[in-house]
């Protein structure tokens, strides 16, 4: 039986983020330009502090609709801590994680370095090209 891969073999290693002090509009735009349903917030440093996701930008529009308001920053919608992953768990562990939780994405770190990002649809294609390959 073949070792089932880890998350670093199938992770999205692309990964679009974005700063708390981006414009939230701006934010939602690189959303939909990406086809991606969240991605994460960093510091100037390139450190992790949030995740902003579709939910959060809808929730933050409505808020401002309500108010007649404008749309904020992106530190004013994300959310944080922020619940990541490790490049070396198997997938069907990550499938678990995902389940068990709210969440559609996870960073995946490395250190303090963010290494990837693993979606549901990263998932699904592994647990499918697995599927297929035993047969």
């Amino acid at each position: 039986m073949r070792p089932l891969p880890r998350i670093e073999d199938v992770m999205t290693r692309e990964v679009v983020s974005v700063t708390p002090e981006t414009d939230l509009l701006r934010a939602m735009r690189l959303l939909l330009y990406h086809f991606i349903s969240g991605m994460p917030v960093v510091d100037a440093q390139g450190r992790l502090v949030g995740m902003l996701s579709q939910k959060d930008c809808l929730r933050a529009a409505l808020h401002a609709g309500y108010h007649a308001g404008q749309g904020g920053l992106v530190g004013d919608a994300m959310r944080a801590p922020v619940e990541c992953l490790t490049p070396d768990l198997d997938i069907l562990s990550a499938a678990e994680r995902i389940l068990s939780g709210p969440y559609r994405r996870f960073p995946v770190m490395e250190g303090s370095r963010i290494a990837g990002i693993l979606s549901r649809s990263d998932l699904l294609r592994a647990l499918a090209a697995a599927r297929e390959a035993s047969g």
